[in-house]
């Protein structure tokens, strides 16, 4: 079992009480407003962080072909979509009630009859729509989560992101991989975020840089012998949404250990080639290779 979260204190409590002022501001506002508001706030500030010159920094080794205002550019677009994905958070039943996440035309057919699958997303768009978009296909999810340090705060995003897991939300955790092998041995659906660094993972390229990249997606998809996919949601004007899917060939030779490194390089050309046609809406500020 993982362990619990710890018991709140009282910094705890004084936290989760402006946490919760904010939210419900936030969600007091009409979805397009909130969104436009949040997106524009962290525009116009995250650029004097210093996760914004990570970013460029990131952005010019991984796009060298940029200029310096086109980097520019597309680092404060991507404070612009992060700030919608925070307030976007806290309005995920709205954005499903009223239609506003379509999916690519072909999507449902790559999925297996089953819905016995795993399914690799970059934080890209809005990824908190991932699972989602695999659920109305009738898709069992089971995803992990990282624990927040406040577990009041931890709890109540818990609670918001969970009717999204129909199979569960499993905390980061040594023994999560083996929790979520067993839910797709039973027959349901793997997610997971695969674009950040793996201190463990292997180096397979990104951006045509070694990238730290955990191994989990391919070895489970060729031991159980199930479908693996990257998948994405990307941004559409007036807040909306289209998810895309494609399958990720996982070799099945004598060699297991070639075949999951083949596998995860794979996976992460398609997330590459995703990133690259929406550089705007990815996580550049991430330590990704270093």
């Amino acid at each position: 079992m993982s362990t619990p979260p710890p018991a709140p204190r009282f910094k705890h409590r004084i936290e989760y009480a402006c946490f919760r002022a904010m939210v419900a501001l936030v969600r007091a506002l009409p979805l397009e407003t909130a969104s436009n508001a949040m997106g524009w706030g962290w525009r116009m500030f995250a650029p004097w962080s210093s996760r914004h010159r990570r970013a460029l920094a990131n952005l010019q080794a991984a796009l060298p072909e940029k200029t310096e205002a086109e980097r520019e550019a597309i680092v404060r677009a991507m404070w612009d979509n992060l700030g919608r994905v925070f307030a976007e958070a806290f309005h995920l039943k709205t954005i499903m009630d009223e239609g506003r996440l379509e999916l690519e035309s072909k999507f449902s057919d790559l999925l297996p009859a089953d819905r016995c699958f795993i399914a690799c997303a970059p934080h890209l768009g809005n990824w908190e729509l991932g699972s989602a978009s695999l659920v109305v296909t009738g898709a069992n999810t089971a995803g992990v989560f990282q624990r927040i340090k406040n577990p009041l705060i931890d709890a109540y995003v818990y609670r918001l992101r969970a009717p999204f897991y129909p199979g569960g939300l499993i905390a980061k955790h040594e023994s999560a991989a083996r929790k979520l092998l067993q839910h797709a041995r039973h027959g349901g659906a793997i997610t997971t975020m695969v674009d950040l660094r793996d201190n463990f993972g292997l180096p397979v390229p990104f951006f045509g840089r070694p990238a730290p990249s955990s191994p989990f997606p391919a070895i489970a998809a060729r031991r159980l012998g199930i479908p693996l996919f990257a998948g994405w949601v990307v941004r559409l004007p007036g807040v909306r949404f289209r998810a895309g899917l494609i399958r990720i060939e996982v070799p099945v030779t004598d060699d297991i250990d070639a075949d999951v490194a083949t596998a995860t390089a794979n996976l992460h050309r398609a997330i590459e080639n995703a990133v690259r046609a929406h550089p705007e809406q990815w996580m550049w500020a991430h330590r990704r290779w270093g």
